[in-house]
């Protein structure tokens, strides 16, 4: 089936999936994905709220954690639209534009949280390996700028992928296997040579996500010697107890990432379900889990919420009074 284009670019749509055969139960289905969303927003706008509003927690550690919760919060907001617009109104259609547009916030984003990972194990390593020169290393200013340049790298290196897909024309089945729109499956749709396409994002994803992985996995190698030559075996699980949040962190944004590219690339011949499902997997568990985590592990972050929560439920018994 190919795209209708009406003499434009501008006028081709996408249509984007649902689950397919059930779409009866869509009203349903949509009810624990509301869930989902409103934990994420609820979540992620507690932690920033707690860290903003407390001034014991203006430290670099929680400072990159408010960035992982601005960047789960932006992934959420990317493809909450296109999500919900399918299970209420059967909404599948999407043009070029707002598809092109929502590829490169989401991302873009993606690569943002990888960046920001690294740089939460730059906090740990300086915490554990230098923590007297601590404050003096991550300072507000350089905290600063590792955010923007995080985003600042993200962004160029994101931005040729629209272009290059615009200038294809897309002759093959115009209907994609998410909900959303991802570069891997739109080029794939494409009547002429992808391979310009194929290069730059495995460049793209060896320049970050590769070169983010392998710093992360040697801070934590530098980590784990530093944590071993101390001599108080109760000091070694003190230190080792300050990176299990982020650690848990990392293993939830590589592994279903690893897990969706596995999927693009080699299981053409699976099911559309697995795709749709291994995408949301990939784009709703981080976001949903990483507040979570933090609020459980991080024993600061969870004292305030407590507070947070004895605070509202004593207004409340207050007002009755």
């Amino acid at each position: 089936m190919a795209i209708s284009y009406n003499s434009s670019l501008q006028k081709a749509t996408f249509f984007l999936t649902g689950f397919q055969g059930l779409e009866d139960l869509h009203g349903w289905i949509s009810i624990p994905f509301c869930s989902i969303y409103l934990t994420v927003i609820l979540g992620n706008l507690t932690i920033l709220h707690i860290i903003r509003t407390d001034a014991t927690l203006h430290e670099p550690m929680y400072y990159f954690l408010a960035m992982l919760a601005l960047t789960d919060l932006g992934l959420c907001l990317s493809t909450l639209p296109t999500v919900l617009g399918i299970f209420w109104f059967d909404a599948r259609e999407i043009g070029i534009p707002a598809c092109f547009t929502q590829l490169f916030f989401i991302h873009t984003l993606s690569l943002v949280e990888s960046s920001v990972l690294l740089s939460m194990s730059v906090d740990r390593y300086v915490a554990i390996c230098n923590p007297l020169r601590y404050s003096s290393v991550l300072t507000p200013t350089r905290i600063i700028k590792m955010g923007l340049s995080s985003v600042l790298r993200s962004a160029l290196l994101i931005l040729p992928l629209p272009f290059l897909l615009k200038r294809f024309q897309y002759c093959r089945s115009h209907v994609l296997a998410h909900a959303y729109c991802l570069h891997l499956e739109i080029m794939k749709l494409a009547c002429s040579s992808i391979i310009v396409n194929h290069v730059y994002g495995l460049f793209v994803v060896a320049c970050t996500v590769g070169v983010d992985s392998l710093l992360i996995f040697l801070s934590y190698a530098l980590i784990l010697r530093t944590v071993l030559s101390i001599a108080s075996h109760q000091e070694r699980l003190r230190a080792l107890n300050t990176c299990i949040s982020h650690i848990c962190a990392v293993l939830l944004f590589y592994i279903p990432m690893i897990g969706l590219s596995l999927v693009h690339r080699f299981g053409e011949h699976l099911p559309r379900i697995v795709h749709l499902l291994m995408s949301c997997v990939y784009l709703l568990v981080p976001p949903l889990m990483n507040p979570i985590v933090y609020s459980i592990k991080t024993k600061q972050i969870r004292q305030r919420i407590v507070k947070k929560f004895e605070f509202v439920k004593s207004l409340k018994c207050f007002q009755k009074d």
